[in-house]
């Protein structure tokens, strides 16, 4: 009898901490759970009046306008929210003259996915809700470009000035690889291009391979940039899914940095494209290219920089105030359009496999490669015209290249870039 109730105090202690020991881990992960979501919903800095769950698995948030993360800004607190540039300029009549004739061609406008399950209403904007950072201890510098001022190991350069005469874009830096066209010479307002729309393959999740039109000014050190197009960015969004993005800094991403509307610095104003979301369809080497059409367009009497997207979307603006007062505060010195791919690992062996554009080499026959077309600056006015004193640029020629086909006459110029990395030889 003693013997059969000290085996059932044994049973009924094993029974107990057993099931304080489940208890014990629910707990923990319940919260640790709980940890994340307050994690997410610090980062979070904005009301949601209503949200959009996306059939590709985005969440998109509509915040009133009024209330958006852009006047956590410390420039922007007593800000008045401009609804369009002051006036259309001749620069829209004529990229509205082109669309008729660039448009009727086999190429195709992509648009957004999340557009198909829903939209925001009058005086909201759409906001794509950030995804967990995979790995413990990231902050928001993940959220960023890494800054990269540090010249090619095996090349010298002198450090760049409005005023240099060596040709080389403001972005040469040892952590990333670009093929580019770069215009300087003039005080640029403007810069546009077609682009063409790929998903490069992008290998580590620190890693991003993207194609844009930028204006910046400045010294390589401390450049001021803004720039728009499309990227496969693992860090920033949390998958290898292409999305538009929006990108700004003042000090050449060194203390600022800011992706879409991640921290302040971009007003939005439009309920309809949601920056960091995906684009679709995607060019298939089989199928029909798709492009989505970027234009960057300072407004003379506000100072803003206007983002818009297609032929007249005004998605927002980047406002003149965030600026120092220099620089980006009056003109672009530098307009650049094509590629960048990402790597700590870049220009070293083995070559991260990183691809640019679509990840073929320049392809003037088939197109199926990195492609803008339509590139257009506005100079010392806001009427869009045809670059002058262009250059191309590649880092790493042998991994990726870049070329640009001039044509006469009535025909556009053409850029064609791009390539597939990972080669031994790249370097």
């Amino acid at each position: 009898m003693v013997i059969e109730m000290k085996w059932n105090t044994i049973l009924f202690l094993g029974i107990t901490l057993a099931i304080n020991a489940v208890t014990s881990s629910t707990a923990v992960s319940e919260n640790t759970s709980s940890l994340k979501q307050n994690i997410l919903q610090s980062e979070r800095n904005y009301e949601v009046n209503s949200t959009i769950q996306s059939e590709d698995g985005d969440i998109i948030d509509c915040v009133d306008i009024n209330k958006q993360p852009a006047f956590n800004h410390p420039a922007l607190k007593n800000h008045k929210i401009q609804m369009e540039p002051t006036k259309l300029t001749d620069s829209e009549t004529e990229t509205r003259k082109e669309a008729g004739h660039e448009h009727s061609g086999n190429t195709s406008s992509a648009t957004q996915i999340w557009q198909r399950s829903g939209s925001c209403p009058e005086g909201t904007i759409p906001i794509l809700r950030r995804k967990p950072l995979k790995k413990d201890g990231e902050t928001n510098q993940a959220r960023k470009k890494k800054p990269g001022f540090v010249p090619h190991k095996h090349q010298q350069f002198k450090e760049d000035n409005i005023n240099n005469n060596n040709n080389q874009p403001n972005l040469l830096y040892a952590n990333r690889s670009m093929a580019i066209l770069f215009a300087e010479g003039f005080a640029y307002y403007g810069a546009k291009a077609d682009i063409q729309v790929w998903n490069p393959h992008v290998g580590e999740d620190d890693e991003y391979s993207m194609s844009q039109v930028a204006l910046k000014s400045g010294t390589r050190r401390e450049s001021e940039v803004v720039e728009s197009g499309w990227a496969v960015n693992p860090s920033v969004y949390g998958d290898r899914k292409t999305r538009l993005f929006a990108y700004w800094t003042v000090d050449g991403s060194v203390n600022t940095g800011c992706f879409d509307l991640i921290c302040p610095g971009f007003v939005q104003i439009n309920n309809e494209i949601a920056l960091g979301a995906a684009i679709y369809p995607i060019s298939n080497p089989t199928g029909l290219p798709f492009q989505i059409t970027i234009t960057i367009l300072k407004d003379r009497d506000s100072g803003n920089w206007w983002l818009i997207y297609g032929e007249k979307t005004l998605i927002g603006y980047w406002a003149r105030d965030i600026f120092k007062g220099m620089g980006l505060y009056y003109h672009a010195v530098t307009v650049q359009w094509g590629g960048e791919v990402f790597s700590t690992r870049m220009k070293s062996h083995p070559h991260p496999a990183i691809q640019m554009g679509s990840g073929n080499f320049p392809d003037t026959i088939s197109g199926n490669s990195g492609t803008m077309k339509r590139m257009r600056v506005a100079v010392n006015s806001q009427t869009f015209t045809r670059p002058i004193m262009t250059y191309t640029w590649t880092d790493e020629y042998r991994c990726y290249d870049v070329y640009y086909r001039k044509e006469y006459r009535d025909d556009d110029p053409n850029l064609y870039y791009g390539g597939p990395g990972g080669f031994h030889w790249c370097i």
